[in-house]
């Protein structure tokens, strides 16, 4: 049923105040960015018919628990499902712990356009007045962490790693490396005003706010993982940031020397490579093409190069085994793959958990689009604990000293929201 709201931005606060009296709930949001292929949709998921949230062979029972249930599912993986597919282990230790894969069938659906919201639900009429009668509670905005989040890694350590990793660099170990460093900190924060801050001050087209019981993903994410849409799969990788400029003359010379730098265009190339390869997996021969090459897009908080790889699906290739043969995304591991993620455990100080995993939707047409978790923060409620990863990627023309100001950049939005 379709309702008219009158006014957008309160009737969501209201809607993810009330969502958040579940024990689970979804909301994605694309905030209106125009992107290649169309950001999430505005989207509410509340409570929860069933739920698939397994220890163990996640991919395989994602698989059959989609072919039973052919509606809504909301939910994420998180990075450590790479060791069901490869010979590999995450030993490192864990902050925030989230179950390795969840995904639920809601019991309530709000799909928001424009100012119209049309909900699914046994009784649409009364869901439309319980939001509508929630009163904001501004108290829940002052609530504060007990000190501001602390990196891992001192910035002397980040240098003797990031060294050590072009050792393996110079070895011809490896090409590439997505090298991330943990800031936790301990402390009772809003989750859902954490959200609203966080996505004023970096909207992103594949933004979430996300409850598993006591835990929350609280995400600005601007990374497609992988989309289906119908045969088509489509992965938008990045490789390559700039701070925004102080004024527009400086962000019209920071956006020129992304589009032309050497390194940046290398590290690109090489992560479109590796999704072209990962996408050929589940794609016929020939149909696995680079749309856009080193597209350099304008965000609130940075610059970034995005390529875009599309390919057309067999047809004997469903949306789990497409997932499957892409995870994890190459963006966030290093090339070749798999010797990549055996030295990230190794040279990494925390297990990413639910970091450089992917959260978002399959939908009743057996599509489905997944972001990638990054400039995202993890709250575990229940343990008053919060935690935020951010990383770059190391190659062997890396700068240490700049690289480790990519990360500042990266983590600087997150760490204004909980300041």
């Amino acid at each position: 049923m379709i309702f008219n709201i009158h006014n957008r931005e309160l009737f969501r606060k209201k809607a993810l105040q009330w969502a958040e009296t579940f024990s689970h709930f979804a909301w994605l949001d694309n905030n209106q960015i125009p992107y290649l292929y169309n950001g999430f949709p505005n989207v509410l998921a509340a409570g929860r018919k069933s739920i698939i949230s397994p220890n163990q062979n996640g991919f395989t029972l994602l698989q059959e628990w989609i072919k039973k249930n052919n509606g809504w599912l909301f939910g994420f993986l998180t990075y450590d499902l790479k060791n069901e597919i490869e010979k590999l282990q995450s030993k490192n230790p864990e902050y925030i712990q989230f179950p390795q894969i969840c995904f639920f069938e809601p019991e309530h659906l709000l799909l928001i356009h424009d100012n119209r919201v049309t909900i699914h639900s046994d009784n649409p009429e009364s869901i439309f007045q319980q939001i509508n009668s929630i009163e904001i509670d501004p108290a829940e905005i002052i609530k504060k962490i007990n000190n501001a989040p602390v990196s891992s890694v001192s910035k002397e350590s980040y240098i003797q790693k990031v060294n050590k990793i072009k050792e393996h660099l110079g070895d011809g170990d490896i090409y590439e490396l997505n090298y991330c460093i943990e800031f936790t900190a301990k402390g009772s924060i809003s989750p859902l005003y954490t959200y609203i801050k966080l996505n004023e001050i970096s909207p992103m087209p594949f933004s979430s706010l996300i409850k598993v019981d006591s835990l929350y993903l609280i995400s600005a994410s601007p990374e497609r993982f992988l989309k289906k849409e119908g045969d088509k799969l489509i992965s938008q990788p990045i490789k390559g940031t700039r701070k925004r400029g102080a004024t527009l003359e400086e962000d019209v010379a920071l956006i020129e020397e992304l589009k032309t730098s050497e390194k940046e265009i290398a590290e690109n190339m090489m992560i479109v490579d590796l999704v072209r390869n990962d996408l050929s997996r589940s794609c016929k021969p020939g149909t696995v093409v680079a749309e856009e090459l080193f597209g350099v897009h304008t965000f609130k908080q940075v610059h970034q190069m995005i390529s875009t790889i599309t390919g057309i699906k067999y047809e004997n290739i469903d949306s789990v085994q497409a997932i499957k043969n892409a995870f994890p995304m190459g963006s966030m591991t290093g090339a070749p793959k798999i010797r990549a993620m055996e030295l990230i455990d190794e040279i990494e100080e925390s297990k990413r958990g639910i970091f450089s995993g992917a959260a978002g939707y399959f939908n009743p047409n057996g599509d489905f689009d997944l972001n990638v978790i990054i400039r995202s923060i993890f709250y575990d409620q229940q343990n008053q604990k919060i935690s935020f990863q951010v990383g770059s990627a190391i190659t062997y023309e890396s700068d240490a000293e700049k690289e480790y100001e990519e990360c500042m950049v990266k983590a600087a939005a997150m760490l204004k929201v909980l300041s």
